[in-house]
C-alpha cells in the first residue's frame, strides 16, 4: 500500500518511483530483525536502561530545536543526509519504560502525590515541553495519552486524572475562546469543522482525502488505480496512506485493516494480563497502547473526524524511525509473552 500510494509523488520529485518503497524496506528488514532479536531478550533489561533512556530522549529533543526547519517544523535529526532520526518516536518508548520502571518500584506509595502524580508530571512537561517547540502537536498529545495510560492502569488515584481532565478542559476552552493564544491549534480547528470554507489552502488536504475515501465505494478502485494519489492529496506516503487504503480497497478493504489492528491491541492487552509481573504487564499495555492510539488518532484525522494533527498510520506510513521502533517494540512485547506466567497445558 505504500508503495502504490507514494511511486507518483516519488516519481514527480525524486525522479525514482521506488524512492520510498526502497528507503522503507530497508529499515522493514532491520525492523524485524530487532523485532526478533529483542523477543529473544528478557524484557527487564530495561529497567536497568530506563533513566539513560529518557536522558537520550531529551537530549535529542534538544538538539533537534537548534537545527535547521524542514516544510516549518524542527523533528528531524539528519544522519549524514542517508536516513533520519525522529527523536519524538524513541520518546514514545522512553515514556513508556520509565512509567512502567516508576509504577512498578513504587507501586505501594502510588496512591500518592510525591511518588504518584510529582515524578510523572515532570517527566511528561519536559518532554511535552520540548515537543511543543518543535511544533508537534500529535506527538503531544499521544505522549500525554500514553503516560495517562500507563498511569491509570499502574494503579495512579483517579481523583489525579479528573484533576488534570479539568485543567486540560480549561486550557483547551481558553485556547478555543481567546484568539491569538495558539494560533496554530486554532487554525486546526477552524479548517476541521468547515474544510471548504478555504478549499484550495488549509481545507485542501481534508476535501482531497474525503474525495479518496468517497471513491473507494464499497469495493474500491483496485490496487493502484487510485486517481488522489497523483499530486492532488498531499502526503500520501506519511499521514493520509490511509485514504488511499480507502481509495483502492474500499470500506471492505478499510474496514479489515482496521480490524487487523483491533486484533493486534486485543492480543496486546491479552498478553499484557499473562505477564508474570508488573513491569511486563504495563510495558505490553503501554506499547500496544502507542499503536491503537496512533491508528485512532490517524484514522480519524483521515476522515475528518477530528482535526489534523499530523500523526502517522503505524506499519503503513512512510518513516523508517517510526518502523524501526515499532517493530522493535513488538518485540519487547512479544518477549513478555515468551515469559508468560500462564502454566502450559
Amino acid at each position: 500500500m505504500l508503495f502504490s500510494a507514494s511511486y507518483a509523488y516519488a516519481y514527480y520529485y525524486y525522479d525514482n518511483s521506488f524512492y520510498f518503497i526502497s528507503r522503507q524496506l530497508f529499515f522493514a528488514v532491520a525492523g524485524v530483525a530487532a523485532m526478533f532479536i529483542a523477543s529473544f531478550v528478557d524484557y527487564h533489561i530495561f529497567q536497568r536502561f530506563a533513566l539513560p533512556l529518557m536522558g537520550v530522549s531529551i537530549f535529542l529533543l534538544i538538539v533537534v530545536l537548534f537545527l535547521p526547519a524542514q516544510s516549518g517544523v524542527r523533528r528531524w535529526i539528519d544522519i549524514f543526509d542517508v536516513f533520519s532520526i525522529q527523536p519524538s518516536e524513541i520518546a514514545k518508548f522512553a515514556v513508556v519504560v520509565l512509567f512502567s520502571h516508576m509504577i512498578s518500584t513504587n507501586y505501594k506509595r502510588i496512591k500518592s502525590f510525591k511518588y504518584g502524580i510529582l515524578p510523572f508530571g515532570v517527566v511528561l512537561a519536559i518532554i511535552c515541553g520540548l515537543l511543543v517547540l518543535e511544533p508537534h502537536l500529535s506527538g503531544t498529545i499521544l505522549i500525554l495519552l500514553l503516560g495517562a495510560i500507563v498511569m491509570l492502569v499502574g494503579g495512579v488515584d483517579l481523583k489525579w486524572f479528573v484533576l488534570a481532565g479539568a485543567a486540560a478542559l480549561v486550557a483547551v476552552g481558553i485556547a478555543i475562546l481567546i484568539p491569538g493564544v495558539i494560533p496554530y491549534a486554532q487554525s486546526r480547528l477552524t479548517y476541521w469543522l468547515d474544510p471548504f470554507s478555504d478549499p484550495l489552502g488549509s481545507g485542501f488536504q481534508t476535501i482531497q482525502s474525503l474525495y479518496a475515501i468517497g471513491s473507494g465505494g464499497l469495493l474500491g478502485v483496485g490496487i493502484g488505480n487510485s486517481r488522489q494519489k497523483y499530486l492532488y492529496l498531499p502526503e500520501v506516503q506519511n499521514d493520509f496512506v490511509f485514504a488511499i487504503v480507502g481509495e483502492e480497497l474500499g470500506f471492505v478493504g478499510a474496514t479489515i485493516i482496521i480490524l487487523m489492528f483491533a486484533l493486534l491491541i486485543w492480543r496486546g492487552f491479552v498478553i499484557a494480563g499473562r505477564a508474570k509481573d508488573r513491569f511486563g504487564m504495563l510495558l505490553a499495555v503501554g506499547l500496544t497502547s502507542q499503536v491503537g492510539l496512533q491508528a485512532f488518532l490517524n484514522i480519524a484525522v483521515v476522515t475528518n473526524t477530528i482535526p489534523n494533527t499530523g500523526i502517522s498510520l503505524p506499519f503503513f506510513s512512510y518513516g523508517g524511525t517510526a518502523l524501526m521502533m515499532l517493530l522493535g517494540e513488538m518485540g519487547v512485547v512479544l518477549s513478555v509473552s515468551r515469559q508468560s506466567a500462564v502454566i502450559k497445558e
